[in-house]
């Protein structure tokens, strides 16, 4: 971990405006969503429960962490996408957590879960894949879970689940060609037009930067986070009778 770590720290050096950037809207995004759980949370009462339940919060937030950073070594490919795209199931355990503990809790459970696979695993793509994921999960985990919060049920749920998964597909679509390819063709010394390339030997109709992120990034993350969504409708109920102990369903 020390030899990942020193890595890192290089990897700050050489792509430190960057990660600025990311640090400044990874604290945008979790002041945002603590700001709108405070909201709903005296609407519902949500508040005065948590005071009495502070230690199992931190101990469910720890054990979902640990989980989704197990899943994420569990990836594979999907047959119309580049390599490069790879189906993990980690945030199944982020969902489950938002949903058990509220937005804030998800997006704490990613934010852990990234940073620990950082420390594990280093990075290959200047902290871009990185960021990536984290953007992406937030944009799944939030509109889920406050829907999902503002009336606990099933209906609520899927309406969550089904705006999460909307979302990310058309942030991962904005973020691929406006960020992610020119960052990660900036990392790899690598033309955009290589990894567009990769996109045209899956499927013959990708000519460009569009038709990739229509015909490969859209589909990709359509069926990762419809998998995760119908898992969560499948086994949370089961779930959340263990973790919240005294938590209302």
């Amino acid at each position: 971990m020390m030899e990942n770590l020193e890595k890192l720290m290089e990897v700050a050096k050489t792509n430190g405006g960057f990660l600025l950037l990311s640090v400044a809207i990874v604290a945008i995004i979790v002041g945002s969503a603590y700001a709108a759980e405070r909201v709903i949370g005296k609407k519902i009462g949500l508040e005065k429960r948590r005071g009495k339940q502070s230690v199992r919060r931190m101990v469910i937030i720890a054990v979902l962490s640990t989980i989704a950073i197990v899943l994420m070594f569990f990836e594979f490919p999907l047959w119309f996408a580049p390599g490069f795209y790879k189906l993990d199931f980690s945030e199944l355990p982020v969902i489950i957590g938002a949903f058990t503990l509220g937005p804030v809790a998800g997006i704490t459970i990613e934010l852990i879960k990234v940073v620990l696979n950082l420390l594990t695993d280093g990075t290959t793509t200047a902290f871009v894949g990185e960021f990536a994921n984290f953007l992406m999960g937030c944009a799944f985990v939030i509109p889920a879970s406050f829907f999902y919060f503002l009336r606990k049920s099933k209906k609520n749920a899927v309406i969550g689940l089904l705006t999460g998964t909307i979302t990310t597909t058309l942030a991962g679509c904005f973020l691929n060609a406006f960020v992610l390819l020119p960052k990660y063709s900036e990392a790899f010394h690598t033309p955009i037009e290589a990894f567009i390339a990769q996109g045209t030997e899956k499927i013959s109709a990708i000519k460009g930067m569009l038709s990739f992120v229509v015909l490969a990034v859209a589909p990709f993350n359509l069926i990762k986070y419809a998998l995760v969504s119908i898992i969560t409708i499948l086994i949370y109920k089961n779930i959340s009778k263990i973790l919240k102990g005294d938590y209302n369903n």
